[in-house]
């Protein structure tokens, strides 16, 4: 049989006490047992040789008739002269009430505290009452307050989640107009004429390798065709846009904003050239040739 070895780990054992240790616990213990009576969060009462005296608080203790202890005694370990049986009960309830009306008083506006309302006038009488009455009127107050007290936190943090929520949705929503006014700004302006030519200068050396003196022709192209205004619609024959597609939904195979979009048109007329003619001189020379491409 092995010996108890002295430095075994503790943690979980402290764990479960610390556990054990919450504010709702802590209450019930308080107001359910005599060790310790609580007023507005503040421990007043404390055992002493089975009764029981004010410790911390005497002007409590004196609106509740009960018994102080004094210094001397609290130094020397002693209690003067205390409560027992009825007396300590109604103690108990005056007690009760105090944070009953304290946790009322600070609950969310959102919960519900008509039955700890009632739960506390039901206890107001307890001058009047004594034994199992007062007992059952104590703990059903307590068991009350607990409610309210968690139902409190509870909406408290569900108040605290909503706003977080609302303000990141407000957030993103103006992320999102901030991002959607970029985009529209950078629609115009590759829209305008010098916008347009200089989205095809890019992609014309980017994509197929043309260098200045192919987009001088494509210059010399599109100025011909529509004059670079991506909005141009040939009266004639209903030719579209910036490289006059016939019919203009033929751009729609480069994206469904043809209409609105230079880039796109541009985009689908670079391709056209590359495929029909090979390069945009090509595309021009035979435009000036037979007056279209």
């Amino acid at each position: 049989m092995t010996g108890r070895t002295s430095d075994l780990p503790t943690t979980t054992a402290s764990t479960r006490r610390e556990a054990l240790d919450s504010p709702t616990r802590r209450m019930r213990r308080a107001l359910r047992h005599r060790a310790t009576l609580i007023v507005g969060g503040a421990a007043v009462l404390a055992v002493a040789g089975g009764a029981v005296t004010v410790g911390t608080q005497p002007a409590i203790g004196e609106a509740l008739g009960v018994p102080t202890m004094s210094a001397s005694a609290t130094a020397n370990g002693t209690a003067d002269p205390a409560l027992h049986g009825t007396a300590l009960d109604r103690a108990q309830a005056a007690a009760t009430i105090s944070t009953a009306k304290t946790v009322v008083a600070t609950a969310n506006d959102k919960t519900d505290t008509a039955s700890l309302e009632r739960h506390i006038d039901a206890l107001s009488d307890y001058p009047e009452l004594s034994g199992a009455a007062l007992t059952s009127r104590i703990s059903t107050t307590v068991t009350s307050v607990e409610h309210v007290a968690t139902a409190s936190a509870t909406q408290d943090k569900r108040d605290v989640d909503a706003k977080a929520a609302a303000v990141a949705k407000a957030a993103a929503a103006k992320r999102a107009a901030a991002a959607a006014a970029a985009a529209a700004e950078k629609l115009a302006a590759g829209n305008t004429v010098a916008g347009a030519k200089a989205t095809a200068t890019s992609l014309a050396s980017s994509e197929y390798g043309w260098g200045a003196d192919q987009f001088q022709c494509l210059d010399n192209l599109w100025t011909k065709e529509s004059g670079w205004n991506y909005q141009a619609v040939n009266a004639n024959g209903g030719a579209t846009g910036i490289p006059q597609a016939l019919p203009g939904s033929k751009m729609a195979t480069i994206g469904s904003d043809w209409q609105t979009n230079a880039t796109t048109q541009i985009k689908w007329g670079l391709q056209y050239i590359s495929a029909a003619y090979g390069t945009p001189c090509s595309a021009w020379a035979h435009s000036q040739a037979s007056n279209f491409y």
